[in-house]
């Protein structure tokens, strides 16, 4: 049989109008005596296209899905697939793809529904396998063998439960569930565009530790490929810490000091800079400095280079564009520097990957004297709280103030995220995890006048 795909989505990642014209005669086969319908993803989020399949004769419905992972996906398709049986009463079979393609990752998570409404616990998160399930006369579908994991890190998931389409949300998305998707992202980023080892900057920060941590699980200690890069504002602590990581992980890490180069750019730029105040400028040279010694590394090697930002960092524009931005791939893109930490100490439970110290000292950039982040930004349990209102739930900025926070606050993080937009154009791609993540989710013009204030 051939089927075309009734319903084509075009929202936030989705570009399928672009492309494909859509079908809409119903597909039914005969497999084993029973009457299987098909219909293709989309198709299952919207009504019609099974109801239109149970009305040439299907009796099971199969359903081939590329269905991209976001924190809240699982409980979106329990409550379509809830939404499906309530149209026709039909037991399902919802087959999701497995792997990462640019920022997307498919999670797999297939599901199982059975004619009375009952869903088989979900197949592997992240992982490939060959799921056997029996459907009976009954119209009962159960999973028989092939089994290779289950879709949360708990054992508490019964063998079947009950779904209904306005059921209350589940618990959020585990710190495990979220590892486990980065970590995917990260190794068929780098499997599947032809490389085999990455390398990245490694500071003695929480997000170039996680990284490390990440991109470790993902390719092996020895495809891993780290370098401290001092300056004068480098602590002793910072460049200990990251000798002590790399170690503890069994990585090849390296030490190279951007004082000659830095100094170099400044002999050079010295006539022009002639009777003006240092700024951000000359902090800036220092990230990009480092910025050419990871590429250097990358060109000579062929190493794919990795960016550590966070999401909260690049909202703002608190990175170096040709600096800490350069590379091919950013991990972090989509998690908040609280979800960072979050990650970070839950990675630790399983096995000791990063050291305390950096989950416990105040996050700096070190590109000046005694700096902090936060002399900078608001706080990051304040910032991450309202660049999720802002970004992610495209909440205007008086409803963020309405909720409570801070007014000037939260115009300040509104206009840095709309300044900032010409940066993160220019920055790599990331592993998406969230409703709204930067990139391809969220399409906003650089040249703008709107300010939201």
């Amino acid at each position: 049989g051939r089927y075309f795909k009734k319903h084509l989505p075009n929202y936030l990642v989705f570009d399928e109008c672009r492309y494909f014209e859509p079908g809409g005669e119903p597909l039914v086969v005969e497999v084993g005596g029973v009457r299987a319908g098909v219909i293709i993803c989309e198709d299952a989020w919207k009504p019609g296209p099974a109801a239109a399949a149970k009305a040439a004769g299907a009796e099971l419905l199969l359903v081939p899905n590329a269905s991209p992972y976001r924190d809240d996906k699982l409980d979106q398709r329990l409550r379509t697939l809830a939404d499906r049986h309530a149209e026709t009463g039909l037991p399902m079979v919802y087959c999701n793809l497995v792997g990462g393609q640019d920022e997307l990752v498919f999670d797999g998570r297939s599901l199982l529904v059975s004619g009375d409404g009952s869903v088989a616990e979900p197949g592997p998160l992240c992982g490939e396998g060959l799921l056997l399930a029996d459907y009976t006369a009954e119209e009962k579908l159960e999973w028989t063998s092939g089994r290779s994991g289950v879709s949360r890190d708990s054992d508490e998931i019964p063998k079947s439960f009950r779904i209904a389409a306005h059921a209350a949300p589940t618990e959020k998305a585990t710190p495990s569930e979220l590892y486990t998707v980065i970590t995917t992202g990260l190794r068929d980023y780098v499997r599947k565009n032809g490389f085999s080892d990455v390398v990245f900057g490694l500071s003695g920060g929480i997000d170039s530790s996680l990284v490390l941590a990440l991109a470790v699980d993902a390719l092996g200690a020895e495809r891993v490929h780290t370098v401290m890069m001092p300056s004068r504002h480098t602590s002793g602590l910072s460049i200990e810490l990251a000798q002590q990581q790399a170690v503890q992980l069994g990585v090849d890490h390296r030490c190279i000091s951007i004082e000659p180069g830095y100094e170099a750019l400044m002999t050079v730029l010295g006539p022009s800079f002639q009777g003006v105040e240092a700024d951000v400028t000359e902090e800036n040279l220092q990230a990009r400095v480092r910025g050419n010694i990871v590429m250097a590394l990358s060109n000579k090697f062929g190493w794919l280079p990795l960016v550590t930002s966070n999401k909260s960092e690049a909202a703002v524009g608190y990175t170096t564009i040709y600096g800490d931005m350069a590379g091919g791939f950013a991990p972090l893109l989509d998690c908040v520097k609280t979800r960072v930490y979050e990650l970070s100490r839950w990675r630790n439970t399983v096995s000791p990957a990063i050291p305390e110290s950096v989950i416990t000292r105040p996050p700096s950039a070190e590109l000046r004297p005694d700096q902090k982040d936060q002399d900078s930004l608001p706080d990051y349990a304040v910032l991450d709280q309202v660049l999720q209102r802002y970004v992610e739930q495209d909440r205007s900025v008086q409803e963020i103030i309405d909720e409570g926070f801070d007014a000037d606050t939260v115009r300040r993080v509104a206009r840095l995220v709309l300044l900032n937009e010409y940066k993160r154009r220019q920055g790599p791609p990331g592993v998406r995890i969230t409703h709204r993540a930067f990139g391809r989710d969220r399409r906003y013009p650089i040249t703008s006048g709107w300010r939201d204030e």
